[in-house]
Formats: structure tokens, sequence, C-alpha cells
């Protein structure tokens, strides 16, 4: 039987690769449903062609056109985000790829959860502000959470057949960016058009601005404590400028086992749709006289703030991951919108973290009420 996936967030980075996934896999993966905020032309096209059973449009004033659109096709239109909270509960889904980017995202991964569906998790938000919550519904509901950010993906591959094992450290790597290797006073001057311009990857603009300041390598940090259940001190960030390594586990033994291949995110999402199987693709193959040379160095956490924050808000426990993702949130969009500059992004979230009130066990309600809290006074910084 097919597996049945409901793509949430599918006119983005993450979304349309999936797509072509899905495209590439016929006989095994079918877009049950496709859900997007505001990209209404893209979620018609992507409807016309994938056929799905529903599609959901999270602005409302965007329902007619949508609607409309669809109208000679069987396919329901629906429209708000309650009812992508709601529509993951469907029985016509197997997974819910969730790829909502940022706090955006978590209730209805929450709710799919709750409905016993398999998670594709591409949203790392969703684990940095609420990975406790997020663990304790899995495991009450016997869901697997599959990662599919590409370091997380690496990570997961490299445990399978050694669950039983015990897991000394664990190395996320990152490319160091655009600005690798530069310091204060070139960063203070650089423009939104030079931070989106990443070395290797093709991704959304709010990721590539946090891969340019590194603050990205600290959700992901975040993120691994709660997919594996680790401690801050097992989880290491080095630099690899080619991506072509995507992550390493160290054993207690000492061996190390790396994930490797070219920088391709639609390899972890196909993982993440068909595991424990691995499918046939036509996918680039890695040539290692292409690379004669891979490299690895320690990032620069004095440079690099935001990467130092993170392990901070995570080593802090309770609502400071949460803090710290609000405050990034804003600053990234503040960033692309010109009102802040790049160093200035690290000392407005730092504010933040010294700012807000700290709740040790927070509940739903709590994150919320941070987020927004948090995300009203990081805006009164910046203006």
């Amino acid at each position: 039987m097919k597996k049945r996936i409901a793509v949430l967030g599918s006119t983005g980075s993450i979304g349309t690769q999936a797509l072509e996934v899905i495209k590439s896999q016929p006989e095994y993966l079918q877009a049950e449903i496709l859900t997007a905020h505001c990209n209404a032309d893209l979620l018609i096209q992507q409807a016309i062609e994938f056929q799905p059973n529903a599609v959901v449009i999270g602005v409302e004033k965007l329902y007619d056109k949508v609607k409309n659109a669809l109208s000679s096709y069987d396919i329901k239109v629906f429209a708000g985000e309650e009812s992508i909270n709601q529509i993951v509960e469907s029985d016509e889904v197997d997974m819910v790829l969730a790829a909502i980017v940022g706090f955006a995202g978590l209730k209805s991964t929450l709710k799919a959860i709750e409905a016993k569906k398999q998670i594709a998790l591409a949203n790392k938000e969703t684990m940095v502000v609420a990975g406790q919550l997020v663990n304790k519904l899995a495991n009450e509901n016997a869901v697997n959470i599959l990662p599919v950010d590409s370091e997380h993906s690496a990570i997961f591959q490299c445990l399978a057949g050694e669950f039983h094992n015990p897991v000394e450290k664990i190395y996320l790597t990152a490319s160091g960016g655009p600005f690798r290797g530069k310091d204060r006073n070139f960063l203070s001057t650089v423009r939104k058009e030079d931070a989106l311009k990443h070395p290797n990857w093709e991704m959304g603009k709010k990721i590539t601005i946090d891969s340019a300041t590194l603050i990205n390598k600290g959700l992901e940090v975040i993120e691994a404590k709660w997919l594996f259940g680790l401690k801050p001190e097992q989880i290491d960030v080095i630099i690899h400028p080619q991506s072509i390594v995507h992550s390493l586990v160290q054993f207690q033994d000492g061996s190390l086992k790396a994930q490797m291949g070219l920088p391709d995110m639609k390899l972890p999402i196909q993982y993440a749709f068909t595991y424990p199987n691995r499918l046939k693709t036509n996918f680039e193959r890695f040539n290692f006289t292409n690379y004669p040379q891979l490299s690895f160095e320690k990032p620069d956490m004095e440079v690099f703030k935001g990467l130092g924050l993170a392990y901070e808000a995570m080593n802090r426990k309770g609502n400071m991951p949460c803090v710290l993702n609000a405050a990034n949130e804003i600053v990234v969009a503040a960033f692309l919108q010109d009102k802040i500059g790049f160093l200035e992004m690290n000392d407005v979230i730092e504010n933040c973290l010294q700012k807000m009130d700290y709740i040790e066990n927070p509940s739903l309600d709590d994150y919320i009420q941070t987020d927004k809290i948090t995300r009203i006074f990081a805006k009164e910084l910046i203006k």
C-alpha cells in the first residue's frame, strides 16, 4: 500500500522538495493533503498536479481563490490555521511531514502526534520550543518522530542497528555559511543580500539567515538533545565547509560513524518517508575524486554568538529555548526588512534571554505565552 502523506508547508523549500520525492516514488508514496500559509498560486498548481484528497490555505481571505481554481477537481478545500491543525487527524493520513516554518508549526505537529500519525519532522522549532512536551506525547501515543534535517537524519542513520550501544558524543556538522572566517568588523557591514548566498544549500530565506549567523546550528543542537535523549555536553558542533559529512556519532568504544553524501535535502526527506527501507533513486552520486580534501574546524563562538546563546538556553532549560526561538524569528524578519544589523540580531536575542521570566516546567499555554511576550519585547528593542 502507498504511504499517504500530509505535507504541511507544501509551498516552502522542504515542501516542494518533498513533493519531488513523492513524484519520483509513485508506487510507494502519495500526497494526501497539502497545506500552505499564503502562497495560493503554488498551492493550486501543486493540487492540480498531485490531486490530493484535500488542501488547506492558511490565510482565510484566499479561500475563494483556491476553491474556485479547484472547483472542477475532486479536491476538498479548507482555510484557516485551525483547519490545518484539524486535517492532520484525518483517517486518510499515514504520515505528516511537519514543514511549516517556525513556532507556527508547533500546534499542528502536536495534533498529529495526538492523532497517532507518524511524523517526518522538518520543523526543528517544534523540538527547540517544546521538546519535552513533544517527546511525552510521542511516547504516550507510540508515534515515531523521524528527522528530516540533514544533520539529524545523518545521526539517525548512523544509529540504525546501534540503538543498544551507548553514544558517547555526536558531532553536528555546519558549513560555516557565507561568512566563515570573517571577523566582527566585517559582519557589522553585511547586508541581507550577502547573508542569503549560502555556499552549499538551497533553502528558504529564514533558515539561510539562521545558517549565516550559526544560530541554526544552535537550534539543531537543542533539537538533537530531545530527538536522541542526549545531555548538552554530548553534543558538539564542527565546521565542515564542503557539507559532505552530514554528521557523526561517536560510541563509547571510541569508534565514529559518519553519514556522507552530496548536499541534497531530497535524500533525508525520502529516508524519513520510507524508513526503514532505502528505495532506489536517481539522485546524483558522490564521487570522492571530486573532493580530494574534506576539512574540519572549530566554530568561532565569539564572532558567531548565536551558537553560544543556543547552548546557554539549552543549559538553562525550561522556557528559555522558547525565548531564544521567538526572539530569533523576530530579529531575522527584521534583518530581512533592513530594520536591524547582522550583529545586532544576537544582541536582541541575548537581551530577551536575560529579561524574560523563567518557567522551569512550562505547559503548552506557557510556551504560547512565552512566545507571545518575547516577540513583543524583541520588537520593542528593534524600534
